[in-house]
């Protein structure tokens, strides 16, 4: 989607929705948190969260066609002959790339990395209908999210890992078959500029040398990027193209994809 000059309360969403000044107003703040990376912020609209970092917008629970996207394009692309091909999703989110990785059963492990805990807690806090007891606990119930992820991370195969996910890339004891990232708005607008280093040449080097030969590396985007494909390339990546998701409003979001060749060091 095209980048608004300031995209906060009336933004587009990852998936496209558009919310109005009016929306705006009617949303809830169910949890504000000033957290290692800056603010993060939990709002609950209707039926939906949302997530904005540093006042400006990531992600709602409205839609997730391209999160879960992210994670069947990554399996597609691995050799069928794989078995039980380990999955590294960078980034919690909201939960939809998780769920959608969990209710594969082809994947043998299913790692996820989030370094903001706030976004942690969010999923693993208590359950809201341990807390109907307690009449002051309401608010701490709006704010969970396990309604979408707590399945997920109940699987034995799920490990869920509070790190940031360059560290985690360095020295993760083992190699992923794929490298889901939904980091940020994607590579071409970040909301922090720590995330910047893992778009640049040595970010997505290290991407590569965690995945196993054939690996896939998936990369989502708030809009396709033809200057990211190339940055793909350069890196050593092979197979690079784009699975891109229309949305009511805008350019669609993308799904980048890239293979690790069988003979790249080490």
């Amino acid at each position: 989607m095209m980048f608004p000059a300031v995209r906060s309360l009336s933004a587009i969403g990852q998936d496209g929705a558009m919310s109005s000044e009016n929306d705006a107003a009617r949303a809830v703040t169910v949890d504000r948190r000033s957290g290692p990376y800056g603010e993060v912020v939990l709002r609950r609209r209707g039926a939906h969260h949302e997530i904005i970092a540093n006042g400006v917008f990531l992600m709602d629970t409205s839609d997730g066609r391209s999160e879960r996207l992210l994670i069947r394009a990554a399996a597609k692309a691995l050799d069928p002959a794989a078995t039980a091909p380990a999955v590294l999703v960078g980034g919690l989110g909201v939960g939809f790339s998780l769920a959608e990785a969990a209710a594969d059963p082809r994947w043998g492990r299913i790692t996820v990395v989030e370094r903001e805990p706030a976004v942690i807690e969010w999923h693993t806090g208590p359950a809201p209908e341990a807390r109907t007891a307690d009449p002051g606990a309401g608010a701490a119930a709006e704010k969970h999210l396990a309604y979408l992820s707590g399945a997920a991370l109940a699987d034995p195969r799920v490990e869920l890992v509070e790190a940031d996910l360059l560290d985690h890339l360095a020295t993760a004891p083992h190699r992923y078959d794929a490298v889901c990232l939904d980091i940020d708005n994607g590579p071409d607008w970040t909301v922090t500029e720590s995330n910047d280093g893992l778009y640049a040449p040595a970010g997505l080097a290290a991407c590569r040398d965690r995945l196993t030969p054939g690996g896939v590396l998936a990369v989502w985007s708030a809009r396709p990027s033809p200057a990211f494909e190339a940055a793909l390339r350069s890196a050593g990546f092979t197979d690079v193209r784009t699975e891109e998701i229309p949305v009511p409003r805008g350019v669609p979001d993308a799904v980048h994809l890239a293979v690790r060749p069988p003979d790249t060091a080490p």
